[in-house]
């Protein structure tokens, strides 16, 4: 058996599905420990199946839930419908007001921190494979639909590099064994996507004023903030990165991808802060099919594969770089 040619510390994260709350305060607490010179996550995806690529930006997340209150018990709807407010008819229009019909965000300075691309990273970006008619394919787009969000900005920038707002859960009455009256209460949580550069604390504090403000009919509207993570970004030059694309071009016999994530992974940033701004290299494993955070998530294995020989290949590369 051939002795690896570095030192190698594995870590294994379970809170980043809820943001990483406790990660920072381990990291510090155990900064002697895990001091390294280099930084692998395997938590990202490959552009394409069987096209190998490295993650330089990942986008901040913030979630909250707003409550809506009208009444203090549920009424029927026809003996008290007209002149009194409904629960969900005011949640609904109240979500309504998060986007305008251009397709931005509606939420008054959430866009003063995203940063403009500059004009190298807009024609990487337009070096980039994208075949629409594949990507609506991919995403199971329903016909006759389109693409939303700001169409100015190319759909890579829209995922990647662009704040994006969807309401992911309503709570109200089920429609099976739902009756005809007005709602008391309701409730949904919104998921914020950030750009890489912006602030999550102050987009957590916009988005929950503007879902406070001016309700309908004077309902009680009330916001909790779940989670408010901040997103990262890179640049993709240097040793590590030129040791990353050698691995993963002989571990994928294809040369790699630079992408940005539309996903959130908040152990990032604490892992390159706490260990003094090492290179953090996101080598890719999903394919855009693969349906995560839906059912039947999957796992091409042919990529599996190859993302395992690029992992020994980049062991190899990391080691011939620190005996050089």
């Amino acid at each position: 058996m051939k002795k690896l040619p570095i030192n190698l510390k594995l870590i294994v994260e379970g809170e980043e599905e809820i943001g990483s709350p406790h990660l920072a305060t381990f990291l510090r607490a155990q900064r002697e420990r895990l001091q390294a010179d280099v930084i692998v996550l395997s938590d990202t995806a490959n552009l394409d199946a069987g096209l190998p690529s490295l993650t330089t930006s990942l986008r901040g997340l913030v979630v909250a839930d707003v409550r809506v209150r009208a009444l203090d018990h549920p009424l029927h709807s026809g003996m008290w419908g007209g002149p009194l407010p409904d629960a969900a008819t005011a949640l609904v229009r109240i979500l309504a007001r998060l986007l305008g019909t251009n397709g931005a965000i509606a939420i008054p300075g959430i866009y003063d921190d995203v940063r403009p691309l500059e004009r190298e990273e807009r024609a990487r970006l337009a070096r980039l494979p994208f075949d629409e008619s594949l990507f609506r394919a991919q995403a199971g787009l329903v016909h006759g639909a389109v693409l939303a969000g700001e169409p100015e900005f190319t759909p890579y920038e829209r995922l990647w590099l662009r704040p994006s707002i969807a309401v992911t859960a309503l709570d109200a009455t089920p429609i099976a064994g739902s009756a005809n009256r007005l709602m008391e209460e309701a409730a949904a949580r919104v998921g914020l996507r950030l750009a890489p550069s912006q602030d999550a604390q102050r987009a957590a504090n916009l988005l929950a004023d503007f879902l406070r403000a001016d309700p309908p009919h004077g309902v009680e509207v009330s916001v909790f903030v779940e989670s408010a993570a901040n997103g990262w970004e890179t640049q993709s030059d240097g040793p590590a990165f030129d040791a990353a694309r050698r691995a993963l071009a002989a571990g994928f016999a294809s040369e790699p991808a630079l992408i940005g994530c539309g996903g959130s992974i908040p152990f990032v940033g604490p892992f390159a802060e706490v260990l003094g701004g090492a290179p953090a290299l996101l080598l890719g494993l999903e394919d855009p099919i693969c349906n995560a955070h839906g059912e039947n998530e999957s796992l091409n294995l042919d990529d599996f594969r190859k993302a395992a020989r690029a992992a020994v290949h980049l062991l190899f590369e990391l080691g011939a770089r620190s005996s050089a």
